[in-house]
């Protein structure tokens, strides 16, 4: 499923995705508000699953984890949330946890949620684009693609020796991003809530 961000008023066409730095002072505001937007634009009946993709094993790849764990700690439980520090959801077990969403939920709308490497003028950028994520790409592993729309994590410059580039990442780096992407998207989900049935009702029951 495309989806598209909302809607311009004045020249009614999909909006840009969105690439913001974690540090902006309004960017837990915007991030919220832009997830917030696609959220109340889905079908009330349609479940909304957040899985967060990643390893503890490797700082800068932790941050998926580190927004499931953030998340975690809300009202969003299990099986709404897959991937935390606890349980991650890595390269390993990523097809088994996709083939799981697919069986629990009916239609399910999949935000994937990973870091990612890219230019040294983007580190620190939080993304959110339209369509699937593709993790381990810019490690050569080939993963299946999960989401409906992802978020990343710009968390260091890729291009060269990329193991060792998200072995040295800066951990408080990955905290402090990881709790600006959690807690926006505890609160889109939230605001949505009132107009969301119960999570028995989206449950797939075969």
């Amino acid at each position: 499923m495309k989806f598209q961000f909302g809607f311009d008023s004045s020249k009614d066409k999909a909006l840009e995705p969105l690439k913001i730095q974690y540090t902006d002072a309004e960017t837990p505001a915007l991030l919220s508000s832009h997830l917030h937007t696609i959220f109340s634009n889905l079908p009330t009946y349609q479940p909304i699953v957040i899985i967060c993709v990643g390893t503890d094993r490797s700082t800068g790849d932790s941050l998926g984890p580190l927004v499931g764990s953030r998340l975690n700690t809300t009202s969003l439980r299990q099986p709404h949330l897959f991937g935390t520090l606890d349980e991650p959801v890595h390269a390993m077990n990523l097809a088994e946890t996709v083939e799981k969403i697919h069986s629990l939920f009916q239609n399910p709308f999949i935000v994937a949620v990973d870091a990612c490497l890219g230019q040294l003028s983007s580190v620190g950028c939080i993304q959110v684009a339209d369509g699937p994520l593709k993790p381990g790409a810019g490690v050569n592993k080939d993963l299946p693609p999960v989401g409906n729309i992802h978020v990343t994590g710009i968390v260091n410059v890729g291009g060269f020796m990329e193991y060792f580039v998200l072995q040295n990442t800066r951990l408080s780096l990955v905290i402090n991003m990881a709790n600006v992407i959690g807690d926006a998207i505890q609160t889109a989900l939230r605001r949505a809530q009132p107009y969301r049935p119960n999570i028995t009702a989206a449950l797939k029951f075969d």
